[in-house]
């Protein structure tokens, strides 16, 4: 067999990526350099091929339990581990982006920050952002988990929250582990309830976004708040 190392300069993962930048590679390419080597009769491409072949595609991997991902031939808890570490890295990257020193800059910076944070659970998870009166970041908190389809929402507990962090509005956020995003209509009703308890201390609701497979479902942008 064919090792990396004897494949064209120009062909190799690694050279690829210093030459070209990470956006030339394939997603298998760049599965690789996180591997670093192959094992007997197989590259390692040829183990990040098969993985990706495994769980049908990038996002599955990512998603994928730890245990699923150690039982990949060639990966143990090793490249396991790894995988699983530039996952949480690039959810942290994301993070970043929203901290108190800056407004929301963007709709897109939220969603894409609240995706990355609760599109990979197998089971409901509730969350808030917490801003102040200018629309900066105080925090993100995970308040309720439940099960593959529902999750129990206590207003108390976010009135609570709200006041602990001096919050001036708040964003909500929830996943639906069946990758279909359409709000239900329990979903409308506790942010409705929501929103009249938060109202009492002057929080304002700015949205609920209901997080799936595809485009996150904006309260606001239909006009439910």
């Amino acid at each position: 067999m064919m090792r990396i190392s004897d494949w064209p300069v120009e062909e190799r993962p690694r050279e690829k990526l210093l030459r070209q930048g990470a956006a030339a590679l394939s997603n298998a390419e760049l599965l690789a350099l996180l591997l670093g080597h192959g094992q007997q009769g197989m590259t390692a491409v040829d183990l990040a091929r098969d993985a990706l072949l495994r769980f049908g595609g990038l996002r599955n991997l990512l998603d994928a339990q730890p245990a699923g991902i150690g039982a990949l031939p060639g990966w143990g808890p090793a490249r396991t581990a790894r995988l699983l570490a530039v996952v949480e890295l690039s959810r942290r990257h994301l993070g970043e982006g929203l901290s108190r020193s800056d407004k929301l800059r963007s709709p897109s910076d939220t969603r894409d920050f609240l995706r990355a944070r609760l599109r990979g659970y197998d089971h409901e998870v509730f969350a808030v952002l917490f801003l102040d009166n200018q629309h900066r970041v105080i925090s993100y908190e995970e308040l309720f988990r439940g099960t593959l389809d529902s999750c129990s929402v206590h207003p108390r507990e976010v009135v609570k929250r709200s006041l602990a962090h001096r919050a001036g509005a708040v964003i909500f956020a929830h996943n639906h582990p069946s990758g279909v995003a359409e709000p239900s209509t329990a979903d409308r009703q506790i942010t409705r309830r929501l929103q009249e308890a938060l109202a009492l201390i002057e929080v304002r609701t700015l949205d609920h976004l209901v997080i799936g497979d595809g485009e996150p479902v904006s309260f606001a942008e239909r006009g439910w708040l």
